[in-house]
């Protein structure tokens, strides 16, 4: 998480959305960086609601403008999915070596996925008070362009990504019955992605 004290933005972690390098980026231009532990970096909008807004709003007086970046579905579990294949994660219980990524998506969309499945939800990150959207800026991973050119003009800078915490690249698709499957027993996650700015 970013925090942007005199522009006012704050910038949401999503877990594989990118916020490793925008952190790569503009870590020495934020206010705080939250880092560690894990779940304060990634804390999802109801706990940055509940914990941390009161708290900003307390200490400066003005209201932060939420910032979140959501990945479509089939890209984000695609990316998990790599991200636990890799070599320091063989024979830990989250490993997905072994396992194709139609079986990765058909465990994920269990009401308790095994352990290698269990990835959270995007839709249950970024939701607040029973179904709100609680980033005010809410934009698809795939418009980088929108992203940089938000955070330039919202922070007057000029943003050089670099690539980072990169899952290891392979060819990824999915069976069209799985994706169906996906999109019945996750609709949410699809339309959380929809509502981001494209």
């Amino acid at each position: 998480m970013l925090v942007f004290w005199k522009e006012n933005p704050v910038l949401l972690a999503v877990p594989k959305t990118g916020s490793t390098a925008l952190e790569g980026a503009l870590a020495p231009r934020a206010s705080m960086v939250l880092r560690d532990p894990p779940h304060l970096k990634h804390a999802p909008c109801y706990r940055y609601k509940r914990f941390l807004r009161p708290f900003f709003v307390q200490a400066g007086g003005q209201t932060p403008e939420l910032m979140a970046i959501v990945r479509h579905p089939v890209d984000w579990l695609g990316s998990w999915y790599r991200y636990r294949t890799r070599d320091d994660l063989v024979g830990h219980e989250n490993s997905t070596r072994g396992i194709s990524f139609d079986d990765f998506v058909l465990e994920y969309c269990k009401g308790e996925p095994a352990p290698f499945a269990n990835v959270g939800s995007q839709d249950k990150f970024l939701r607040i008070n029973g179904g709100d959207i609680g980033a005010e800026h809410l934009f698809r991973y795939e418009a980088w362009d929108k992203i940089t050119a938000f955070l330039e003009a919202k922070l007057n800078v000029t943003l050089a990504l670099k690539q980072q915490n990169v899952s290891p690249a392979m060819q990824l698709t999915l069976s069209p019955d799985v994706l169906a499957h996906l999109h019945q027993k996750r609709s949410a996650e699809f339309g959380i992605w929809e509502a981001g700015q494209s």
